[in-house]
């Protein structure tokens, strides 16, 4: 399998590759999303509209085997990754002919059969670390309100219980619960905090909400301001540095805690930031069979039906060279979280920040989030 050693043994070769274009160098993080359909009706995301002519399973095989064993991470999103009828067949091809370390599936928990898909997937990818993150935006009906779905907050709650259930059978299952920070959910942070504290969950991650071609958001004012969000931030990074996380919670939320800065200094400054890697170290693979960078400036590298499902056609192509130059002068600047963590992992200071509060004990007492 892919380990985190490896992967930390090609950051050199990840910077002369940003800077020189050579060594040729696949990327180690890779967003897959099979279909925008969903079952939600989010207030902050319009994806649930979307209809393309979706890869097969056949396709998405052959892309999978062009990658070889250069993913470290996968992230399967959607839409609803768990509607998409070969979510098993899809997870397993990516373990099969890549090896990775992580499986990542968001998930906003109305199927009742998630679970056993799921269960299929940890019965086969044995030797990853699958994570499934719930996403939650409020307590309550507050959460069935952002969600747009009635009693979406109730079935949240029976499959979170079914996932502890599975965690108890499969060591590998991280469980986690996931919350967008948007204009509707930031003044009742406190309250999801709380929530997640006194839940069984592994790790409570956020995001901010942001406008994005892949959601069809762009224009719509979902963002908090910055102070809002300035707010929030430091009472996530509180609420983190107070807890102990073990196995793959314990790094995930030591770079949750460098993201929540980032972002903060992102806002502040108008700026990247460390330097971004969506385009070397990470990308995104939608739906129809586009190849982008990431999901905010979702440019169109070139699509896999085109260039014979061989992702290095694309990877090593003429068209990417443009945007390339465009991110590496700055000409973009985002807090999205799934590209912030490999360009965290490259990012030297960082890394070293990460490491030191993976191996230090944590001693401090956790302190719980006044209502």
């Amino acid at each position: 399998m892919n380990s985190m050693l490896g992967v930390l043994a090609r950051i050199p070769a990840f910077k002369l590759y940003r800077r020189f274009g050579w060594p040729k160098m696949l990327p180690i993080n890779i967003t897959l999303s099979p279909s925008p359909k969903c079952n939600s009706r989010c207030l902050t995301c319009n994806i649930w509209m979307k209809r393309e002519n979706e890869l097969t399973i056949a396709e998405w095989e052959k892309v999978l085997a062009s990658l070889g064993e250069s993913p470290y991470w996968f992230t399967i999103s959607g839409g609803e990754p768990l509607m998409y009828p070969k979510i098993v067949e899809l997870a397993c091809l990516a373990y099969d002919y890549c090896k990775p370390g992580i499986i990542n599936i968001p998930t906003n928990a109305i199927l009742p059969s998630g679970p056993k898909r799921v269960r299929k997937i940890l019965e086969h990818c044995t030797d990853s670390s699958v994570i499934i993150n719930l996403s939650l935006d409020g307590v309550g009906d507050k959460h069935d309100v952002i969600r747009g779905i009635v009693g979406n907050f109730e079935k949240f709650e029976e499959r979170l219980d079914e996932y502890f259930a599975l965690r108890d059978e499969f060591p590998n299952l991280t469980v986690g619960i996931h919350s967008v920070v948007s204009v509707f959910s930031v003044g009742h942070l406190d309250e999801l905090i709380a929530y997640a504290d006194q839940s069984a969950a592994d790790q409570f991650i956020t995001e901010i909400a942001e406008p994005r071609v892949e959601l069809d958001t762009v224009g719509l004012p979902i963002t908090p301001s910055a102070e809002e969000y300035e707010y929030a931030i430091d009472r996530l990074i509180k609420y983190v540095n107070s807890k102990q996380y073990k196995g793959m919670a314990k790094i995930t939320e030591a770079f949750r805690v460098e993201y929540y800065k980032l972002v903060k200094r992102i806002l502040e400054e108008q700026d990247q930031v460390i330097d971004c890697q969506a385009g070397w170290a990470s990308a995104q693979i939608y739906a129809d069979g586009t190849v982008w960078p990431c999901c905010v400036r979702s440019d169109d590298l070139g699509n896999l039906r085109e260039h014979e499902y061989d992702f290095g056609n694309i990877w090593f192509g003429e068209k990417i060279k443009e945007v390339r130059r465009s991110i590496r002068e700055k000409e973009c600047h985002c807090p999205l979280a799934n590209a912030s963590y490999t360009n965290m992992l490259m990012d030297a200071p960082t890394l070293a920040k990460v490491g030191m509060k993976v191996i230090t004990p944590n001693s401090i007492p956790i302190i719980k989030p006044s209502a």
